[in-house]
């Protein structure tokens, strides 16, 4: 009953307050910041957001650009990508791998993954923050034109114990801040240049 008293109440307050904290009530972004954040987590807990594991890659009218996945449709291959709708040299598809041609094998993690056989899934469900209702296939949907999210930010990927597959952190370290995506095996960074 408190699990479902929460996920009501965060998904009140996303919808009332269009900005979400998850971890405390302070967050990671300065007060004076706030308003340009959607959703942010709480520092120090070197944890990460986990991606959705995708057996079959979403495509049509729903798919928009800055989608997340990790790409589990061969398990023993899996990467972390990014849909940003360009194709070209780097991408056939308009999905981007940020695992760097890295693969993992993440057939284990996907033994205890619920499929379409074994439970029946409501293709309308989502959970969508900054706004009333979205047209975009999701299961976390964000939506505004002038808010972002915040990852989870951590000093070091090492400082994640027991990483899982489809992981996304921030590391927010002195002359080492960038990206951080955990594809089941290995870590890949992306920094600005």
């Amino acid at each position: 009953m408190k699990q479902v008293f929460s996920i009501t109440s965060l998904l009140l307050y996303a919808t009332a307050f269009s900005q979400v904290i998850i971890g405390n009530a302070t967050g990671s972004v300065p007060a004076g910041q706030k308003n340009s954040v959607l959703l942010e987590f709480a520092l120090g807990q070197n944890k990460g957001i986990i991606l959705p594991y995708i057996r079959t890659l979403p495509s049509g009218g729903g798919l928009v650009e800055g989608t997340f996945i990790l790409d589990a449709r061969d398990a023993t291959k899996a990467k972390v990508k990014y849909y940003n709708g360009v194709t070209g040299m780097q991408s056939s598809d308009g999905w981007f791998d940020l695992s760097n041609g890295n693969t993992a094998d993440i057939s284990a993690a996907m033994a205890m993954q619920p499929t379409s056989a074994t439970v029946s899934e409501d293709s309308a469900a989502k959970v969508i923050i900054g706004a009333a209702s979205t047209s975009t296939d999701g299961v976390l949907v964000l939506e505004s034109e002038t808010k972002a999210m915040v990852l989870p930010m951590v000093n070091s990927t090492d400082d994640v114990t027991d990483p899982a597959p489809g992981m996304m952190v921030y590391i927010n370290k002195e002359d080492a801040k960038r990206l951080a995506v955990f594809n089941g095996s290995a870590w890949t960074f992306w920094k600005a240049p």
